[in-house]
């Protein structure tokens, strides 16, 4: 048995994920694997025998799949915020979509990138996510119609608009704002001469977790629905999945370490995984993992979850309401449901001295 705390893919369940979404979107929509949620070879390579495209956010993550052999016409450079000597280098290297929310990244690829395609990042009215970015990316729709025209006059290929509802959208209407909103950009662009081929509709696709996140299906209904409402028959639609596609899929299994009652007569469990080492998503308590242990069915009481650090804020659950049973003791193993994404890609590299999740994909392993 490997050392715990380590996390189990299972790459057969992402490939199920991928092909339900491909059949729940509109046909001709291209899915475009966010790597940032679990840049696993494995996965990887099996996405993009799938047919997928993927949305790159480093120089590192275009080595990744360039490594694997993953066509660089595959490969959008979707992080807003870059460098102009990682835009040169993706340039160099084959990438020719790139994702932009400034006049000064605009100008920048113009300079470094010359006649690739861009997508202007705007911020939409989307209800908040799980998760939420706030206003970190994305300029006005206005300003995004201004620097889309602007991309066409500096010799650039205009993409079109594109916009994120968030991590961890629990709302379908998000969608159709966004949609919208992204429709009135389409159309003054027209009105200008330059034609969209596809509207980028970002990522943010839930899964559910302690609770339940709406159907896929609901999702993709939405989304279709309002292209078909706002957007013109030609213009075809980019969806950008990480959790969708991975979340479900990935097991982390852990130790209890101790368990502890505080002065205040709370119960506290402490893991032998926190968010330095793979649980950064619950930091505020966004995202709430299920537990499954050994002792299930025994008496269960409420408790603070926490990790190993000797950080105070390696703390995953003090005011989510969390039913573990009374019985755990050091020693018992755990495992943390739908943690396959965003858990090992958060990983510190050695705080306090704890190493990196380690992953296994079943069938393989890889640290």
């Amino acid at each position: 048995m490997p050392e715990s705390p380590y996390l189990v893919i299972d790459p057969e369940r992402v490939r199920a994920n991928y092909r339900t979404l491909d059949a729940a979107v509109t046909v001709g929509t291209r899915i475009r694997y966010a790597v940032k949620a679990a840049p696993v070879a494995e996965l990887i390579t099996l996405l993009a025998a799938e047919g997928a495209e993927f949305d790159v956010a480093s120089i590192g993550e275009i080595d990744q799949c360039l490594g694997l052999g993953v066509a660089p016409e595959r490969l959008c450079y979707g992080n807003p915020i870059k460098k102009s000597a990682h835009i040169a280098r993706a340039f160099a290297l084959g990438v020719r979509r790139y994702a932009f929310d400034t006049e000064d990244d605009l100008d920048r690829i113009a300079e470094f990138a010359p006649g690739s395609e861009v997508e202007c990042r705007f911020l939409s009215s989307a209800p908040q996510s799980r998760t939420p970015f706030g206003t970190k990316f994305g300029c006005a729709p206005a300003e995004a119609l201004r620097l889309l025209v602007r991309a066409r006059d500096l010799g650039l290929e205009v993409g079109g608009p594109y916009f994120h509802v968030g991590s961890q959208q629990l709302d379908p209407a998000a969608w159709r704002i966004g949609i919208e909103q992204a429709g009135e950009i389409v159309k003054a662009l027209a009105d200008k001469n330059i034609a969209v081929g596809a509207v980028n509709v970002g990522g943010g696709l839930p899964i559910s977790y302690a609770d339940a996140a709406p159907e896929l299906d609901a999702i993709a209904a939405a989304i279709s629905g309002a292209a078909a409402e706002f957007l013109p028959a030609a213009t075809g639609l980019i969806v950008e999945p990480g959790r969708a596609l991975v979340g479900n899929a990935g097991t982390v299994h852990a130790e209890v370490v101790g368990v502890r009652f505080a002065p205040d007569g709370r119960r506290w469990v402490y893991l032998d995984i926190g968010r330095y080492n793979g649980m950064a998503e619950t930091e505020n308590e966004y995202i709430a993992y299920r537990f499954v242990t050994d002792r299930d069915g025994d008496p269960v009481s409420e408790a603070v979850v926490a990790g190993p650090t000797c950080d105070g804020d390696d703390v995953l659950y003090q005011r989510t309401k969390v039913l573990l049973p009374t019985t755990l003791r050091a020693g018992d193993r755990i495992q943390i449901l739908h943690t396959g994404a965003y858990t090992a890609s958060y990983s510190s590299v050695s705080f306090n001295g704890f190493p990196p999740l380690t992953v296994h994909v079943s069938g393989a392993e890889r640290e």
